[in-house]
């Protein structure tokens, strides 16, 4: 059972029919109007703060990266040289330990001998030099 049909007598009033039809036509004309105009498109700007804080942010990172690289090649270089003294060095021991080895007792002493030994005393020497240097001339 409808609205129309709960009144009273069952009898409907055509001015209110009439106008409630014009009412529903109206609102479904309103309605498709609204729907199918055109609309104009709405682009959200963004702002533009972000981008050049983040070219700032992308560059410092750039140029650190860059720097500290330099600083760690370097460091690197820096210490393959300390390798390669530490190395030569120890190598200079390992001769020298070798010759030691290689000389026997008396000859070490033999050595240590000639290296202490003066044929002339300390005082003497100019005059010694003096004394060998005419001795080539003749």
């Amino acid at each position: 059972m409808s609205w129309k049909e709960k009144k009273a007598g069952g009898a409907v009033d055509p001015m209110l029919e009439e106008a409630l039809v014009n009412f529903r036509q109206s609102l479904h004309a309103w309605s498709d109007a609204a729907y199918s105009r055109p609309r104009p498109v709405q682009s959200q700007r963004a702002r533009g703060s972000w981008r050049p804080a983040m070219a700032w942010a992308l560059g410092c990172i750039l140029v650190t990266a860059a720097f500290s690289g330099g600083v760690y090649e370097h460091h690197e270089r820096a210490l393959a040289a300390r390798r390669a003294l530490d190395a030569a060095a120890a190598q200079a021991r390992q001769l020298q330990s070798q010759k030691r080895a290689e000389l026997s007792d008396e000859d070490l002493l033999a050595t240590v001998d000639s290296d202490v030994s003066r044929t002339v005393p300390a005082a003497m020497e100019p005059l010694a030099q003096l004394m060998v240097g005419e001795d080539q001339d003749q």
